[in-house]
């Protein structure tokens, strides 16, 4: 079986060489460079299993490398982890927004990213719960296996993570998700992510559904709850 590839994106070398032992040592083949032009001339010669990204670069920052990346077709699907040293929120909500998977603070500990690598790719390979199902709701048709969203026949394009926090809701309406069990149902139990960055995720899919947008409902102090039925007069 072929070792899934890293790219290693990181303008500090003793910092990227230190990625590169780590992420070779767990079996993966992890490759690096040191600008975002570089990054985005490897990838386009050879896209691999996910990108481990710097925010802080040379010449194109990490936030357009992020941006090109989910804007074509042909490398959207590729995940970011993303590396900021600042750990200033407004860059990793951005980064997010922008859909990043996963995000990293530095100092950080090399076997903390080894392990947030490892589960970002699992989590790219495990099926969607529930994910045969099809459901419809007054416009909106969600269909997990196919990862498509349709808001009157038109395809909305969804993150991996995004489509599943609307799934999770869509399948319990007018049940409340706490921002933690979304985390739980989306990451597994016990993954290390703010909070906040549901909230990120939730605007960003709010404003892609457009109109339909109010079918997601904050519950404030607790979480967020699918309200079809309350806007269909259901129960």
């Amino acid at each position: 079986m072929p070792k899934q590839s890293i790219l290693v994106v990181e303008d500090e070398h003793d910092i990227r060489e230190l990625l590169e032992f780590n992420l070779n040592r767990e079996g993966f083949q992890a490759v690096g460079v040191e600008t975002g032009d570089a990054a985005m001339r490897s990838i386009r010669e050879s896209a691999p299993d996910l990108v481990l990204l710097d925010l802080m670069l040379p010449g194109m920052d990490g936030l357009e490398v992020c941006r090109r990346l989910k804007q074509s077709e042909n490398t959207r699907e590729i995940p970011i982890v993303i590396l900021t040293a600042k750990g200033e929120e407004s860059d990793i909500v951005t980064g997010l927004e922008l859909g990043a998977d996963d995000y990293i603070t530095k100092p950080f500990s090399p076997r903390v990213v080894v392990a947030r690598v490892k589960a970002v790719i699992r989590r790219r390979s495990e099926p969607i719960a529930g994910k045969d199902e099809v459901l419809n709701f007054s416009g909106l048709t969600i269909h997990p296996g196919r990862h498509e969203v349709l808001i009157d026949g038109k395809n909305v394009e969804l993150t991996k993570t995004e489509l599943q926090i609307l799934h999770n809701l869509a399948r319990r309406p007018g049940w409340v998700f706490t921002r933690y069990q979304l985390i739980d149902a989306i990451h597994g139990e016990k993954y290390a992510v703010s909070d906040r960055s549901v909230d990120v995720q939730v605007v960003g899919l709010r404003r892609k559904l457009g109109d339909c947008a109010t079918l997601i409902e904050t519950v404030r102090g607790v979480g967020y709850r699918f309200r079809v039925k309350e806007l269909l007069g259901i129960g």
